[in-house]
């Protein structure tokens, strides 16, 4: 099944977990330093909380980025070559490490800088990103 994603940063985990727990009417499938994500079957949604400190000097951005949850590998590479042929393509990863799981994505960004992200999950992680420089997240 194929579910839309959305990542949000929040200042508080505890609290935002505690929040959309009742709002949804579920609960966190994994929990990590800093990271949660909900599996909710109704709507089909994957709900990513990413604890983000504010900024005093800075705008806070609620959304880190959007994206859609595929099936598999295969899903995720008919996705890529359809973008490259639409020109949408920003960058392909292949077995990265990101949000404590090893993944297949593609991102692109929308006409007014919305990350997107079609992504698959191949395995669990015990990190958050295996490299500092990575985009993930």
């Amino acid at each position: 099944m194929s579910r839309v994603q959305l990542a949000l940063n929040v200042s508080n985990l505890d609290d935002a977990i505690e929040f959309y727990s009742k709002m949804f009417n579920a609960t966190p499938a994994k929990v990590r330093d800093g990271y949660a994500n909900f599996a909710i079957a109704d709507p089909p949604l994957k709900l990513v909380l990413i604890e983000t400190p504010r900024d005093e000097h800075a705008e806070y951005q609620h959304i880190n980025h959007l994206g859609v949850e595929l099936e598999s590998s295969e899903l995720v590479e008919k996705s890529i070559a359809r973008f490259e042929q639409l020109g949408l393509v920003e960058s392909v990863e292949k077995d990265s490490t990101c949000c404590y799981a090893v993944q297949d994505k593609v991102w692109m960004q929308s006409p007014d800088g919305a990350p997107w992200e079609y992504y698959t999950v191949l395995s669990d992680a015990s990190t958050f990103h295996a490299t500092i420089d990575q985009k993930c997240c």
